[in-house]
């Protein structure tokens, strides 16, 4: 992928979870999406893309069908998305993404992580506002001027495209990636990757006593079997 692109798209500073914990999180996310908008993945597109996701994660074919199965029977929990927003050390603003099936365990847990790193949550907005929202497309199969005329015709804003070695990058609002994904390959693209999650306006660099505190909360929030993603500002060290 082209430099530029990948600058602004590890910027994020996502905070992926612990491999162990991969197939537990497409599993529950599988789950929510096939309960909600059905198992046909013609029609529903968002789960069509996150099975895609899931298996370029190398989660087996055995745990997608099993959750989606679930899903269809109804067998399942009933899981909430439920975002935390907290301050870190140093002054680091946190956004934590859960899917849950007890709300009063999961605030009670994600609660206890940020008062034993000497921290707190904050109330809903308390974080977000410094965040955007973006998602990031990667397609081939088209040019640049041909995706951005698909797109355009579909009334689908961007906020920026080029293109590196046949690869066509896309930035476009968070929640319109779906969309954005559906029109590209109408159009006959391929989607080599996409990504979607809040991106940090400004970022903060931490002194060394706050770094390893931070990092301490960030592991224990890892820890927690209701979260799912990770979102933080703080500039970490390669």
């Amino acid at each position: 992928m082209g430099r530029k692109f990948n600058v602004r798209k590890e910027a994020m500073q996502k905070t992926m979870l612990k491999k162990s914990k991969v197939y537990s999180k497409y599993g529950k996310e599988l789950y929510v999406c096939a309960k909600k908008g059905g198992t046909n993945v013609d029609s529903n597109l968002e789960l069509k893309h996150l099975i895609q996701k899931a298996k370029s994660d190398d989660v087996p074919v055995d745990v997608i069908n099993r959750n989606i199965k679930k899903a269809e029977e109804g067998t399942g929990e009933d899981y909430v998305p439920v975002r935390y927003e907290g301050f870190g050390p140093g002054g680091t603003g946190i956004i934590v993404d859960t899917l849950t099936d007890n709300v009063n365990r999961t605030v009670a847990e994600v609660r206890s992580c940020f008062t034993k790193a000497n921290c707190k949550l904050g109330v809903n907005g308390s974080v977000e506002h410094a965040y955007n929202h973006l998602s990031y497309v990667s397609i081939k199969g088209l040019d640049a001027e041909t995706a951005l005329e698909t797109l355009l015709m579909e009334d689908i804003d961007i906020n920026d495209i080029e293109e590196d070695d046949g690869v066509i990058e896309i930035e476009a609002d968070g929640y319109t990636m779906n969309t954005v994904q559906k029109a590209l390959e109408d159009a006959g693209a391929t989607i080599v990757d996409s990504e979607k999650g809040w991106y940090p306006m400004d970022y903060i660099t931490l002194a060394a006593e706050d770094q390893e505190m931070f990092d301490r909360l960030i592991d224990t929030l890892n820890d927690l079997e209701d979260v799912q993603d990770i979102y933080h500002n703080a500039k970490l060290d390669d």
